[in-house]
């Protein structure tokens, strides 16, 4: 068996008359020996912060389409929503 990340390898040889069983335990308490497991666990949910630019871009457009969007409630182009539901 042979687990590669990040320039890690955890590799256990079968020996003679072992069992299967015990093989795999062997591996499993390598890999969690290694920290490969706590460290995919870390960065499982990680995101990119997004930079000031696209932060910016993202905000000027959303500003754009609420002011169209009023312009267009405003001369009765479309109809505003109703809502329903407890709120």
């Amino acid at each position: 068996m042979l687990l590669h990340y990040m320039a890690i390898n955890v590799e256990v040889e079968k020996k003679n008359q072992e069992s299967t069983a015990n093989l795999i335990r062997r591996f499993t308490k390598r890999v969690q020996g290694s920290g490969i497991v706590q460290r995919i666990r870390k960065n499982r949910n990680y995101k990119r912060t997004k930079s000031p630019q696209v932060v910016r871009s993202g905000k000027l457009k959303k500003l754009a389409k609420k002011e169209t969007y009023e312009q267009l409630l405003k001369l009765g182009k479309i109809q505003e929503p109703v809502r329903r539901g407890r709120r």
